[in-house]
C-alpha cells in the first residue's frame, strides 16, 4: 500500500490514508493529487513525487478507504477495470468532498501550508469541480472529469480558479456533455476549459496504454503554469 500518512476526518472519528511527498525545502504551496478510480497507484505516486520536486507539498488521499483501503487496480486489466468502476459507483461523493475538506484543513493547520490546490483525474476531475464549488480551495484542475455537465447548477459557487482539460474523443464524456460544459462554463470568469482534439479519456495517465505523450505534456505544462500563478 502506497499510503504513508493518516489524516483525521472532519469529525475526528476516523483517519483518511494518504500518500504524502515532501519537497526538499519549505513548500511554496500544496497540491492535493486526487486519484482516478484505480487507487493511489504507482502513477499517482509518481505525479505526487513530481509536484514535490517542483517545491510543493503533495498529498494523495485514498478516496476509497471506506470501501477498500489501499486498493490499486490496473486500468489495462478488464477484470480490475470493472472492479474500479464498481468502486466508483459505490463511492459516497458527499462523504468524499468532506474528506477533501479534511485534507485541506490538515494541510493548512498541521502541515502549515496555506495555499492549496487540487488536481484530479477521471473521477478525480469531477471531484476537482466539486472542490472548486464546495470548498475554499485556492485553485483546482480537472483532467477528463466525468459528470461535470450534471453539476453546472453549482457553477455560481466557483469563486477560485478552475481549469478543465477536455479530450474531445472521451468515450466516457459524450459530445453532448462536452457541449453542455462549454455552454455552461466558457463565460465563467474563474473557469478555463482546454479541448484536446482526438484524445481519449486517461490521456495523461502516467502508466498503462492510455497515455498520449504529446497531449499529456501540453496539459501538464498548462497545469504547472496555472498552479505557479495561483498557488506559488
Amino acid at each position: 500500500m502506497a499510503t504513508n500518512t493518516e489524516i483525521p476526518t472532519l469529525d475526528g472519528k476516523a483517519a483518511i490514508p494518504a500518500y504524502v511527498a515532501k519537497p526538499a525545502g519549505t513548500p511554496k504551496g500544496a497540491i492535493i493529487v486526487q486519484q482516478e478510480i484505480f487507487g493511489v497507484d504507482p502513477g499517482i505516486v509518481k505525479k505526487a513525487g513530481e509536484w514535490a520536486q517542483r517545491g510543493y507539498l503533495a498529498v494523495a488521499p485514498d478516496t476509497f478507504w471506506r470501501q477498500e483501503p489501499g486498493v490499486e487496480l490496473d486500468a489495462d486489466n478488464p477484470k480490475e477495470f470493472d472492479r474500479a468502476i464498481e468502486l466508483m459507483m459505490n463511492h459516497d461523493f458527499e462523504a468524499g468532498i468532506r474528506d477533501i475538506e479534511a485534507v485541506i484543513h490538515w494541510i493548512r493547520r498541521e502541515a502549515g501550508v496555506q495555499k492549496v490546490g487540487l488536481v484530479g483525474y477521471c473521477m478525480g476531475g469531477k471531484i476537482a469541480y466539486q472542490t472548486a464549488a464546495r470548498t475554499d480551495i485556492d485553485a483546482s484542475v480537472g483532467y477528463y472529469g466525468v459528470g461535470i455537465d450534471e453539476m453546472l447548477n453549482e457553477k455560481h459557487a466557483i469563486s477560485r480558479p478552475l481549469m478543465l482539460h477536455v479530450p474531445t474523443a472521451d468515450h466516457f464524456v459524450t459530445p453532448e456533455a462536452q457541449k453542455a460544459m462549454h455552454e455552461g462554463l466558457d463565460d465563467h470568469p474563474r473557469v478555463t476549459l482546454y479541448d484536446y482534439e482526438g484524445l481519449d479519456h486517461g490521456f495523461a495517465a502516467e502508466i498503462g496504454s492510455r497515455r498520449d505523450e504529446e497531449g499529456a505534456a501540453l496539459a501538464d505544462s498548462r497545469t504547472i503554469a496555472f498552479f505557479e500563478e495561483n498557488i506559488g
